[in-house]
């Protein structure tokens, strides 16, 4: 007669256990709120483990962004059209450029760790249909903050360097200094990666019933004014094809906010008031 085989069953000692991860659960909406009641010390201390954390996570990333420098600040050079190298006014231009940039990557590649790390501050505050909320939306604020700054690196900078080169290209010589094209990107990127959070803001604003998905459709006409405005702040220069550059996906994302207010959060209760 055959035997049926049995699972075997392994059981690890207690400190091994312990040890072991245990991924993040969301919290229970349904259970009581509890507020954890601290001092102005304990605050001010909280915050400063949350900020060393922040800073060890950007000096770990800061050893990746000096590999990706060089061919980060290889790339700006061909898409802003300098094509005999960027010029340069101080001694110490080549080597700060070059240690900026690998700041700036590093910022980026430690974003969801800062994310996670500014929570978790706020979080003791906030109640559980809250802690739920903005728990499930920290992946899409770290991609379409990605997304932001990538069009912005990808498209709408290379665009209006091809734009701004050519401009009267018989009475200018396009010779563009190196910290300026680098803070024009670093503005353009910035600048797009955060109004790129426009949909996710609108749809929590509708989740926690802030504001209705009806009443973001009779915004519109402030919306579009409000982006012009939004559009000319992070546009560095204030030609309106550039702007366009901008406006455009950002009237886009106002429209998906919209969408996903209505399919996603329509109907949804407006928080407690104490």
């Amino acid at each position: 007669m055959g035997h049926a085989l049995k699972t075997p069953h392994i059981h690890l000692p207690l400190s091994v256990n312990s040890h072991l991860p245990h991924l993040p659960k969301l919290p229970d909406p349904g259970q009581p709120d509890v507020f954890e009641e601290m001092t102005l010390l304990a605050h001010m201390t909280e915050l400063r483990d949350r900020i060393i954390k922040m800073v060890l996570a950007v000096a770990v990333a800061f050893i990746g962004g000096i590999f990706l420098s060089g061919p980060m600040l290889e790339l700006l050079k061909r898409t802003s059209e300098a094509t005999g190298g960027f010029d340069i006014v101080s001694p110490t231009d080549p080597i700060t450029m070059y240690f900026k940039m690998a700041l700036y990557i590093a910022i980026g590649i430690a974003l969801p760790a800062m994310l996670w790390q500014m929570f978790g501050f706020l979080a003791p505050g906030l109640t559980r249909r809250e802690k739920r909320i903005l728990i499930s939306s920290l992946p899409f604020v770290t991609v379409l903050f990605l997304g932001g700054a990538a069009y912005a690196f990808f498209v709408a900078a290379p665009r209006a360097f091809a734009f701004l080169s050519s401009f009267q290209s018989d009475l200018f010589d396009w010779s563009p200094e190196g910290p300026e094209v680098i803070s024009f990107y670093l503005t353009l990127m910035i600048g797009l990666a955060l109004a790129f959070q426009l949909p996710l803001v609108m749809f929590l604003l509708a989740k926690l019933g802030l504001v209705t998905p009806r009443k973001m459709r009779n915004f519109r006409k402030y919306a579009l004014l409000l982006i012009a405005i939004a559009a000319a702040v992070i546009t560095p220069s204030t030609d309106p094809f550039n702007m366009a550059m901008v406006a455009v996906p950002l009237w886009a994302l106002y429209e998906l906010g919209i969408l996903l207010s209505y399919l996603f959060a329509r109907g949804s209760k407006p928080l407690p008031t104490a």
